[in-house]
């Protein structure tokens, strides 16, 4: 192993791409390495090679980690509300770190001892992958509606909450407990937290601000995801990362001071951009299309 912490995503197997963000492998050098998480919306599968697979749950805030010298990782990061089969409900899992084995049992073992047994990370993280399009196979699926309130919610056409419950033919009670359930946290945090993250999108896409109300840079970008000004979003980033824009960033708009590339991740957030803004009084606009079918 290499003595300087490494970190590398790439997209997920193509059976997983509906409800997989990103897979990535980590590795730490000579010392321990202090890894920020940050909100993303959905939850994520930490298995350490020779150690025992985690579930980290939806996070509302950062969370630290010291990660010991000399570990190697593969990860998984789910959509919002796309995550695997849990017994538990997310909300009881948000901000959580929990060992696998709570909630997959003998699963999660042969999981450990499988990825312990890989000959390289990269089979490792595809051992990973293929227990999970095993585990899907038999999944009940992705609630439709939150589905689509996910996809609804994405910064590039912001929405009223009670305006997505009353297109959803739902109420605003109705749509938090199901976002409750399926995704850890309120319509309201999944939407200061999609923000957040379509604002990281763009900025370490290297996208030119759109020039709306004559803002450029970060603030520009700001705008354009759908807070007030760079103060609106300063103060949400240091709510949700406990950091700075600038200190976040490492005073590069085009990446993250941790200098890891995020584009695997990035990539398909980015893919929503392209969805067309909510209508008032368009019921069209959420009719819902059926969840493909796994195989």
């Amino acid at each position: 192993m290499t003595g300087v912490e490494s970190y590398v995503e790439r997209p997920p197997l193509p059976e997983l791409a509906g409800v997989v963000r990103t897979v990535w492998i980590q590795r730490t050098g000579e010392a321990a390495y202090v890894q920020r998480h940050l909100p993303t919306g959905g939850v994520e599968l930490h298995c350490p090679i020779g150690g025992r697979p985690r579930l980290a749950g939806p996070l509302t805030g950062p969370r630290i980690e010291l990660i010991p010298a000399h570990t190697t990782l593969v990860g998984v990061r789910f959509q919002p509300g796309a995550a695997p089969p849990f017994p538990a409900a997310l909300d009881d899992l948000a901000d959580q770190c929990v060992g696998l084995g709570q909630l997959w049992g003998s699963a999660a073992e042969r999981l450990a001892e499988e990825t312990a047994l890989a000959e390289t990370p990269e089979q490792a993280l595809r051992v990973v992958q293929h227990h999970l399009v095993r585990e899907l196979r038999s999944a009940p699926g992705v609630d439709p509606l939150v589905r689509e309130a996910v996809r609804a919610l994405m910064p590039w056409n912001p929405v009223d909450i009670d305006t997505l419950a009353a297109h959803l033919a739902l109420s605003a009670s109705q749509l938090r407990r199901r976002c409750l359930h399926a995704v850890g946290m309120s319509p309201k945090v999944l939407q200061r937290t999609l923000r957040f993250q379509g604002f990281l999108a763009l900025a370490q896409a290297g996208a030119v601000a759109s020039g709306r109300r004559g803002g450029d840079g970060m603030a520009g970008l700001a705008v354009d995801v759908g807070y007030a000004d760079q103060a609106h979003l300063s103060r949400e980033c240091l709510r949700l990362t406990g950091l700075s824009p600038r200190r976040l960033l490492g005073g590069d708009l085009d990446r993250c001071a941790c200098g890891h590339e995020h584009s695997a991740s990035y990539r398909p957030f980015l893919a929503t951009r392209s969805r067309p803004p909510l209508a008032r009084g368009d019921p069209a606009r959420f009719v819902q299309e059926p969840s493909p079918r796994r195989r």
